[in-house]
């Protein structure tokens, strides 16, 4: 069984920065690849971003490229999304996911990933 543990979610101005962390409690096959979605306040959870640890080339959604970052730290054995210029419509909570797919790119559908983690709030004023 794998446990994943977010932190980093808060309050934050538009404009604004957030860095979320994810740790799995152990480095198995089921956490190949691991990825955050969010689901806002009266909507369907979504895919935001997602990475290989083998290192393969991240993955991300259109509506945050340019502006998060994935990326995950092996000594560690943490997975961080950097938010930079957040805006309202990023206010959800978000959710840090695990993955047994070894594919060059990470998955990006909910249906894909195994584990998942509590969620954090992350709420983005205006």
């Amino acid at each position: 069984q794998v446990q994943l543990v977010e932190s980093g979610g808060g309050l934050v101005q538009a404009g604004g920065s957030l860095l979320l962390s994810c740790a799995p409690t152990g480095r198995t096959k089921s956490t190949a690849a691991m990825g955050w979605f969010r689901q806002g306040p009266g909507s369907e959870r979504e895919f935001v971003a997602a990475i290989t640890w083998s290192g393969g080339e991240p993955a991300y959604a259109d509506f945050v490229k340019g502006r998060f970052t994935i990326s995950r730290d092996s000594a560690k054995n943490t997975m961080y999304l950097q938010m930079n210029s957040l805006k309202p419509e990023d206010t959800s909570v978000y959710y840090c996911a695990a993955s047994p797919r070894t594919d060059y790119y990470p998955p990006s559908r909910q249906i894909e990933y195994a584990y998942w983690g509590q969620g954090t709030q992350v709420t983005v004023s205006s």
